[in-house]
């Protein structure tokens, strides 16, 4: 996905969260529920996050200087781990917290309506978030196969939109279920229960964020299928007796750098190799537009 779908995912989730944060909050003052306390502090916390998701494209698309020859890529990244790292502490730890708190000093939530009123609505518009990230990511409004396609996935910026509306709607249903066993059953445990099962499932999910992101961080290379249609291109070549590893860096979603070692037929002049150094790297970047950097270098191997 480009970083124009990426942005209009975050802007989306942006503008859903922090309404429901306002209305999460409000209700969380009236009905003196800790679960939807828990549950504003998220939404307020992945607010917080879609801006510094937007400041990591931002950054990203800053261009290669004497300080960074590759450029910035790696930025947005970087600022994913960071959300990451929002959503474990702020969003989950928060959530146990005030979960434990309650349970240890429980309370009946008054004005339970609001309570009922107020999740709902958040489901019907993490969802409406949800169906706009899910179409900007994989075409689609379908789960089917989400976590490989986030596996595979390069753009870390997309994917944390998934991930936490994801983990965004599971939390409200608890909320939800929790608010009505207490409501129903007359258990008062029920909100300081669900208040830590959203901190866990919130943790879960960072946790998930946090391994993908980490391994873009750390330098991922390109998938197996795009290491195959380049030994495809060099197959073609004749001129090619023989080719090392090729080696490969993903510097952002749409910035990879390939080098190759390649021992040519000797039957080059130097005019006619560099001209065919130049066709292998244009073949190359006509079917991997993202891979902008390409090292070919000729040796015997």
């Amino acid at each position: 996905m480009a970083a124009s779908g990426s942005k209009l995912a975050i802007y989306g989730a942006i503008s859903a969260n922090l309404a429901i944060a306002i209305a999460k909050f409000t209700a969380s003052f009236i009905t003196g529920s800790s679960a939807m306390l828990s549950e504003g502090i998220h939404s307020a916390v992945d607010s917080t996050n879609g801006l510094l998701l937007l400041y990591g494209i931002k950054r990203s698309k800053q261009p290669a200087d004497k300080n960074h020859p590759f450029g910035y890529g790696k930025e947005v990244y970087f600022w994913s781990f960071v959300v990451a790292l929002l959503i474990f502490a702020l969003g989950g730890g928060v959530a146990i917290y005030e979960g434990i708190k309650h349970i240890l000093h429980p309370e009946a939530i008054d004005n339970v309506k609001i309570n009922y009123i107020v999740l709902s609505l958040a489901i019907l518009f993490e969802g409406a978030s949800l169906i706009v990230a899910l179409r900007e990511f994989t075409g689609s409004v379908s789960l089917n196969g989400i976590l490989g396609k986030i596996r595979l996935s390069k753009d870390a910026a997309g994917f944390a939109v998934i991930i936490e509306d994801l983990g965004a709607i599971t939390g409200l249903i608890v909320a939800l279920l929790g608010v009505f066993v207490g409501d129903y059953f007359g258990f008062i445990y029920a909100d300081g229960i669900a208040s830590v099962c959203i901190g866990i499932i919130l943790t879960g999910m960072a946790a998930i964020l946090a391994k993908e992101t980490k391994g873009l961080l750390l330098g991922e290379s390109l998938n197996e299928f795009e290491i195959d249609q380049i030994e495809g291109i060099l197959k073609k070549h004749p001129g090619i007796i023989e080719h090392g590893i090729i080696k490969s860096i993903h510097f952002g979603p749409e910035s990879v750098l390939v080098g190759i070692d390649i021992e040519f037929n000797n039957k080059y002049t130097t005019d006619e190799l560099e001209a065919e150094i130049v066709n292998i790297e244009s073949e190359i970047r006509s079917i991997l537009p993202h891979v902008d950097k390409v090292y070919l270098e000729t040796r015997d191997l």
